[in-house]
């Protein structure tokens, strides 16, 4: 009876449980926790917002330098902006707008330039057509122009009225077989040869005229007159139309002649003769 022990202090009971209830002294035992502590640093930002602050904050400095890549201190600033972008908008890349804008201008400026060559080069093209086509008008009026200065020039051409001939005298002679002077040029031939037409013309006379002899008369378009003499025979009709180099008679010696010959008068309008030797070489004939 006397021989029970009292209970050692701090031992547990037999009783199951994280506690005892009849601990000595009434002090309760420590007892551990099975739930998760939180972050330790729960207040403070994430991550990529401490690198855009950081960035933020050196570009403000504006005294960064990188002496390995040679990157001044703006172009560092442009670096860490764009990073300090990235990191805030959590993408890999961001374009730059001035970049955007700068490449914008470029290509707008190309442009104009290009717009306003094309528009000068149409110009001058253009221009170039104009003064091409006024040209052309000009040369085909000269063209046509000349072509009636030939028409007109082949209708009066003057050639010589013989083939073979001498000149035995020339306009003006003053001599005992002429009444005055001598009015005409005279080509000597043996009788028979033909004598052709000097020019264009109409034959508007065909007879024997006196001292003239056989005369043939033919007239050009001016109305000038070219007289054939002292012929043997005629080969035109009054109102033939002759050409230059067609025969219209033959040489002879009627009239008031010493021989045979043929006496050609050139008499401008039908009005007083002038000198044959002259009228020819002023139509490019040197008899």
């Amino acid at each position: 009876m006397g021989n029970h022990r009292a209970p050692r202090r701090g031992a547990s009971s037999a009783t199951s449980g994280n506690s005892v209830s009849g601990s000595s002294g009434g002090k309760r035992k420590a007892v551990k926790h099975a739930g998760s502590r939180g972050p330790l640093f729960r207040k403070l930002p994430s991550a990529p917002v401490l690198l855009g602050v950081a960035a933020l904050t050196i570009s403000a400095t504006g005294a960064v330098t990188i002496n390995q890549s040679g990157i001044t201190s703006a172009a560092a600033d442009d670096v860490l902006t764009t990073r300090a972008a990235s990191a805030l908008t959590g993408s890999s890349s961001v374009t730059s707008t001035s970049a955007r804008d700068q490449r914008k201008e470029a290509v707008s400026r190309d442009s104009r330039r290009d717009a306003l060559q094309d528009a000068s080069d149409q110009d001058l093209q253009a221009a170039a057509e104009a003064t091409a086509e006024q040209r052309n008008v000009e040369l085909a009026k000269l063209a046509q122009s000349a072509e009636k200065q030939a028409k007109k020039i082949a209708l009066n051409l003057w050639q010589l009225p013989l083939s073979s001939y001498r000149l035995t005298a020339t306009f003006g002679q003053s001599s005992g077989l002429w009444a005055s002077t001598h009015t005409g040029l005279d080509f000597a031939a043996p009788t028979g040869t033909p004598v052709m037409s000097v020019t264009n013309g109409t034959v508007t006379s065909a007879e024997y005229a006196g001292s003239y002899g056989n005369q043939i008369i033919v007239t050009t378009e001016d109305g000038e007159e070219l007289w054939y003499c002292h012929l043997n025979e005629y080969a035109a009709s009054v109102g033939d139309t002759v050409r230059a180099g067609e025969v219209i008679g033959y040489v002879g010696t009627t009239g008031n002649s010493t021989g045979p010959h043929m006496h050609l008068e050139v008499r401008p309008g039908a009005g007083d003769p002038v000198d044959p030797f002259a009228a020819l070489v002023a139509h490019g004939i040197t008899p």
